[in-house]
């Protein structure tokens, strides 16, 4: 029995490119929606008599429209994963415009079932050192637009789940891990402490996030096609961490220097309007934003993929080998500059 055609879109980024792989893997027929513009470098390898790349865009539905054709199933992925644009509603619309276009076209074209890819963006945040579930009631409905894109197209896919659209939705918390070319945010986190120059420790906020690895996110989201209930939410978390403890790990594993100060959260802030005034200027991206510094730092986004793993069969595995697998990935394909390579010194019984 032949598996399902399916379509990725945003199967060039980072989360979509290792789903792709996974899914050649499995055996499943891959199509990829990809903009012209797109690099390819994250599929490179894929055997492509497995994988056809058709340009388009989610924002543009009949280009959706075509890529579908003989498909079954559809992985919807894409998303422009920036804190910070010049045009904020190249980010909103990413997601939002974006959103309903693929999943109107799905519609007219019939797919049996569909994975929207959301964020633990769109759960929400507590300043209490707690995890959230699918139930939390989202609280950060004016916060940078990468955050208010994700939750409100998570609002649509649920919106036309319920008017009978065969959607689950899952929700990635921090993802790291190899093949992070662009790289995301969350990669120049861990960036930002390899290239680090001062003799003192990065700088570090109270407050904590859930670090899960690429590949456990891919795999959960073939289970959330596989098993997911339609019309459901499933978080697809790994460990809750403070930011103190990332940069210790961070620490214990390359020998580089821990934690620096703790910085206030009203100065993080500051830093994060100046940043953006800076970017405003420039055209470059910020390391921080106002919004962003305003609503996280000092907050956790600590959560329990508890249902995904007991409806789906999900796991995360241990964040060190999460964070092993990222350095590794940055180091060989050259985004650390030598002088910043020579010092680190693994020790990988700091990694298990």
């Amino acid at each position: 029995m032949s598996l399902p055609r399916v379509l990725v879109t945003g199967g060039t980024g980072f989360v979509g490119a290792r789903l792709v792989r996974l899914l050649v893997e499995r055996g499943y027929a891959v199509k990829v929606l990809a903009r012209a513009s797109s690099s390819r470098r994250a599929l490179v390898g894929v055997d492509p008599a497995r994988v056809e790349v058709v340009e388009g865009d989610v924002t543009i539905g009949h280009t959706v429209y075509r890529a579908l054709a003989g498909c079954e199933r559809l992985f919807h992925v894409a998303a422009e994963f920036k804190l910070w644009d010049r045009h904020p509603s190249k980010i909103l619309d990413a997601s939002i415009v974006g959103t309903r276009e693929t999943l109107e076209a799905a519609k007219r074209r019939g797919i049996e079932k569909i994975v929207v890819t959301s964020s633990t963006a769109a759960v929400g945040a507590t300043r209490e050192a707690t995890a959230m579930a699918e139930t939390f009631a989202f609280n950060r409905q004016a916060s940078a637009p990468y955050i208010v894109g994700k939750w409100k197209a998570e609002q649509i896919a649920l919106d036309l789940a319920r008017g009978g659209m065969p959607i689950v939705v899952v929700n990635p918390s921090t993802i790291m891990g190899p093949g992070d070319y662009k790289p995301t945010p969350s990669g120049n986190l861990i960036l930002t402490y390899l290239k680090w120059k001062l003799p003192i420790g990065v700088p570090w906020s109270a407050g904590g996030f859930s670090i899960v690895d690429v590949d456990d996110v891919a795999l959960g989201h073939v289970l959330a096609m596989e098993k997911g209930r339609i019309g459901e939410r499933y978080i697809l978390g790994g460990h809750n961490l403070t930011v103190e403890q990332l940069f210790t790990a961070l620490s214990e594993m390359t020998g580089l220097p821990g934690p620096g100060f703790r910085a206030p959260p009203a100065l993080v802030a500051l830093a994060g309007a100046v940043s953006e005034l800076g970017a405003s200027i420039t055209g470059k991206t910020p390391q921080l934003t106002y919004k962003f510094a305003r609503d996280y730092v000092g907050s956790f986004v600590w959560v329990s993929s508890e249902k995904a793993e007991r409806e789906l069969g999900f796991s995360a595995r241990p964040f060190r080998q999460t964070l092993l697998r990222a350095v590794r990935f940055f180091l060989a394909n050259g985004y650390v500059p030598d002088k910043f390579a020579r010092r680190i010194r693994f020790d990988l019984r700091a990694s298990a």
